[in-house]
């Protein structure tokens, strides 16, 4: 087998990532289930402090594909970790859109709660005084993750039968 196949589905897979968050905002059955992990997370981290209900859909969304990035690593499953690295890649989008979204209101929220009272980001960015910086932070996010992707490819495609 080639050694760099591996690779070259990885680049494959980040650039129908790249274009589905470029065409529909989301990636069809796969943000399903990261947003299941997001409202998942919202009251699984209510039990440690209220005050952390708002942010745990965004660390659950990052924890889960980081959990399993972890666990390929220490299994020295290299080209699942890179995978891994590239879905968490790829929920930075989906937070960065979320993030945008803060001021404006115009996502859909879940079960159809209302933006001005239940949108995590603008609690979240409001806490910290930074809600006129939605978009700008948004942006440095979806920056970071473009290049953990591309991070994620070249790194799989140096690799070769030694891959840790």
């Amino acid at each position: 087998m080639n050694h760099r196949l591996p690779a070259i589905l990885l680049a494959v897979a980040v650039v129908l990532l790249l274009g589905c968050h470029a065409l529909w905002g989301w990636v069809p059955i796969l943000d399903s289930a990261n947003l299941a992990f997001h409202e998942a997370g919202h009251p699984i981290f209510s039990l440690l402090a209220n005050r952390l209900t708002v942010y745990g859909g965004t660390l659950m969304q990052l924890l889960i594909p980081a959990a399993c990035a972890w666990e390929c690593y220490r299994r020295e499953q290299v080209y699942g970790f890179y995978a891994c690295l590239v879905w968490v890649a790829e929920n930075l989008l989906n937070i960065a859109r979320y993030m945008a979204d803060a001021r404006a209101h115009q996502l859909p929220l879940v079960g159809g709660l209302d933006p001005d009272v239940f949108h995590d980001w603008t609690e979240i960015l409001s806490r910290w005084g930074l809600l006129n910086q939605d978009t700008a932070l948004a942006f440095l996010v979806r920056v970071g993750a473009v290049a953990l992707m591309a991070w994620a490819v070249w790194q799989a495609w140096q690799r070769t039968e030694d891959p840790f």
